[in-house]
Order: C-alpha cells, then sequence, then structure tokens
C-alpha cells in the first residue's frame, strides 16, 4: 500500500473483525425480544414486542461510523500516516524518523531510524551468545539468559546517527522537510544490564583502557575508550516495553551514553579489552559526545500558514552532555531571541519538546531555534560550525549548527539556511 496516501475503510476489510450497520442493530434487537418473552415471578409470559421495539443504537453508530473487533496487535488509526522514510533498499541503508508527526519525547519502536551496512541479521535469541575477553580476569561467553540474570535497568536515552543532519550543514536545499534534515535520531526506554556490572564480573586488568565491540554487522566495528560514564551504558535487549525490535539489534546491543550511533553496535557479540585502539584507525572513527543541538518542527517544509495571528512553534533539543538548559527562538534570522518553554520532563541524555507562541503579521520571517545544554554549551551558527570543521578536518560528524525556516508572504514555509563556502564536500 503506497503509505503517502490517506487509508480509507475500503483499505482493510476484514469479515472475521469488522462489524455492520446491519449485524449491530440484528444483536441489538435480539437481546431486547430476549429479555421481554418471560418476566420471572409472574403467572405469565410479558407480551413479546420484538417486531415493534425499535433496537438502541449509539450514538455514533446512529452516525454510520465503522467499528472492529478487539485485536491481537492494535494498529494506528487509518487517519494517521507516520512513517519512516526509506531513500533507497539495499544492505547498506538507513530509514528516517518522521520528526515532524511525532508528539511527546518517546519514538515509537517502528517508527525508530534504522543504520545497518549489512542488512539486518535474524537471530535465534536461544543460540545468541555475547563473549568478553582480552584485559579480563575471567573471559566469559554470556548467552541472552544469562545477561538477563543481572540485575535489570531501564534508561531513556536518545540515538542520534553521527552524520544525522547533513543536509543542514552542506549541499543545502529549501525543500527539505525535518524528517529528511535530521530523521536518524530517536529516543526510546532501553531495557539492559549495565555495562559497569559485566565488567566487574569478568574483572578488568589494569592497564585496559580500550574496548572493541563487534556485531554481526558485515564489518562494522568499533574502538571505544573505557570512559567513566559507563555506570549508565547498558547491554540493552529491551525497547520501549517489548524485546529489540531486528532492525535495533535484536536480541541484544550496545548502548552507550550520549555518544553517536556508530559505536552503539547492534546485534553485538564480542567485547575485547586492550590497552590500545584495536584496530588504530578505529580511533579515527570515534567521536565523543554529542553537543546541544534543536529543530523546530513546526512550523517548518512544506507547511503552509494560512491565518495571521497566533503560530505555536514546536520542536525537539537533545544534547549528549547531560540535560537540555534551555531554547531560545528567533523570528527574526538571529537578530533577537526569545526564550521558549521546555515541556516537562527534561530529562538527562533525551530529547526535549519545546514550544513558544509568535505572532505572524503576514510578513516575511526566519524562525531559528538554538539550544543550551547544562555544561554551558550553545548551539552553533552555521558558520561556526564550518569554521569547527575546517580547523579540524579529522571531525566528520557533529551537524550541530542551528537550523532555520523561511517564511514567504504567502505563509509558504521553505528551509532558510544557504550553503556556506568551504573545501567541506557534501554531507547530505
Amino acid at each position: 500500500m503506497d503509505r503517502s496516501k490517506p487509508r480509507t475503510s475500503s483499505d482493510k476489510k476484514n469479515p472475521d473483525t469488522s462489524i455492520s450497520r446491519r449485524t449491530l442493530l440484528t444483536t441489538a434487537a435480539a437481546g431486547v425480544g430476549a429479555a421481554l418473552v418471560h418476566t420471572p415471578g409472574t403467572s405469565e409470559a410479558a407480551p413479546s414486542t420484538t417486531a415493534q421495539a425499535p433496537a438502541p443504537t449509539s450514538p455514533a453508530e446512529a452516525e454510520g461510523y465503522e467499528r472492529r473487533l478487539v485485536s491481537e496487535i492494535g494498529e494506528r488509526s487509518p487517519f494517521e500516516h507516520a512513517h519512516r522514510l526509506v531513500g533507497r533498499v539495499k544492505p547498506s541503508a538507513n530509514s528516517l524518523t518522521p520528526l515532524q508527526d511525532l508528539q511527546g519525547i518517546i519514538t515509537p519502536s517502528d517508527l525508530h531510524y534504522e543504520r545497518h551496512h549489512t542488512g539486518v541479521p535474524i537471530l535465534d535469541p536461544d543460540k545468541y551468545t555475547l563473549r568478553i575477553e582480552g584485559k579480563v580476569a575471567r573471559p566469559t561467553t554470556f548467552t541472552l539468559k544469562d545477561l538477563k540474570s543481572f540485575q535489570e535497568r531501564s534508561e531513556l536515552r536518545f540515538l542520534e546517527c553521527g552524520s544525522n543532519g547533513g543536509r543542514a550543514f552542506a549541499g543545502i536545499r529549501p525543500d527539505r522537510t525535518p524528517q529528511q534534515l535530521d530523521g536518524r535520531v530517536s529516543t526510546s526506554e532501553w531495557v539492559g544490564v549495565a555495562l559497569k556490572d559485566l565488567f566487574d564480573a569478568v574483572g578488568v586488568e589494569d592497564g585496559a583502557t580500550w574496548f572493541r565491540a563487534e556485531g554481526h554487522d558485515g564489518g562494522w566495528d568499533y574502538a571505544i575508550p573505557l570512559l567513566d560514564r559507563f555506570d549508565d551504558s547498558l547491554i540493552a535487549w529491551g525497547q520501549n516495553g517489548e524485546p529489540l525490535r531486528p532492525e535495533q539489534g535484536y536480541p541484544a546491543r550496545l548502548l552507550l551514553s550520549g555518544h553517536p550511533g556508530g559505536p552503539n553496535i547492534k546485534w553485538l557479540k564480542r567485547l575485547e579489552l586492550n590497552g590500545d585502539p584495536i584496530p588504530e584507525q578505529a580511533v579515527n572513527r570515534f567521536s565523543s559526545v554529542m553537543g546541544p543541538k534543536s529543530l523546530i518542527t513546526y512550523p517548518a517544509y512544506p507547511n503552509v500558514l494560512t491565518e495571521h495571528g497566533t503560530v505555536v512553534i514546536t520542536g525537539l533539543a537533545w544534547t549528549g552532555q547531560g540535560k537540555v538548559e534551555s531554547v531560545d527562538i528567533s523570528t527574526d534570522g538571529g537578530a533577537t531571541w526569545e526564550r521558549a518553554e521546555l515541556q516537562q520532563p527534561v530529562l538527562p541524555l533525551c530529547q526535549t519538546r519545546f514550544r513558544y507562541r509568535w505572532n505572524w503579521d503576514g510578513g516575511e520571517a526566519m524562525l531559528m531555534s538554538r539550544a543550551v545544554d547544562e555544561t554551558g554549551d550553545v548551539q552553533p551558527t552555521l558558520e561556526q560550525a564550518h569554521a569547527a570543521r575546517e580547523a579540524n578536518k579529522d571531525v566528520r560528524h557533529w551537524n550541530t549548527n542551528i537550523r532555520a525556516w523561511a517564511i514567504g508572504k504567502d505563509g509558504s514555509v521553505r528551509f532558510g539556511l544557504k550553503n556556506v563556502k568551504s573545501s567541506e564536500a557534501d554531507a547530505g
């Protein structure tokens, strides 16, 4: 089915679960008749008026609303059409979260962005193992059952691909939606065992300063420094109240705190602790925690403002350095800024929703959002981001620059940034 088109009742008709108007009326009439056939405690049956009694109907049924019966797995309303955006269907590919269609901060599991390099492996949980070896006192192979025998932890965390937002940094075009710009970021509740607990179980030896994480995604692996933040990092097997979806690493994956998606290895099979990066070139691919970032999701392309007056600007902000401290909004291209309202809860290492009431007078405007996190870091401008990239060519990520939406006099909304001349290749 083409999910870009609204679904109608004709898209799904199941004779076992669909209730017709005639069925409801007939059933209701039969129930009334049965109730009137006999009255206990009297010597004669009550007169039957089944044929004359009108069947009771609910207001909704009287208006012709369709019904469906209880089902084993729930589904969205046929009037809702949020879906991931898939640019290509290849082993090395990704899908993008529809940021503009979401509410709150939790991303539904089936809308969480995905990124993999050799396709999604289908692994039997009963045969799954995780090996931890190297500079440890007790090299150990854990089954999924073994992992679940440890103290279980639940953490709310965002994940973001390190190259997310490249289309807002280079190769900029006006006809990009929030999903197309920044759709490789999502927030979930993750359940698993603390990485620290597993390291304690195997006995990390002195001199172990790095570990290599290897999964079932072809040759995709990472060397990761042993940091003091791993107390709240997980080997996760659950997501949003259910087992991981296969594209999210079923049956178990690495979930680091605040780091980009790359080193958060999915379908995890081995951790090797050593005193140096393995291989050494992996250090060049490793990037540490992400700074503050924000994105207005409404109004945004392809929205069109149709009435002058109050417009509620909404969006998302996040940072890998703890909590979002504040978000400011500019409606004049950054000349002046006003403080937006942060929607509770504001949690560390999670997306935070913000809103700002703006009076649109029908003229041209340039909307921007600027996030500040609890470390004091401020989301940079596009020019500042390019300057930082020019100064450090090894950093290929961190497309955290301020985004902008240009409002036309006709109410049309377009992505408002212009390309900055740089030796940097198109990151989009």
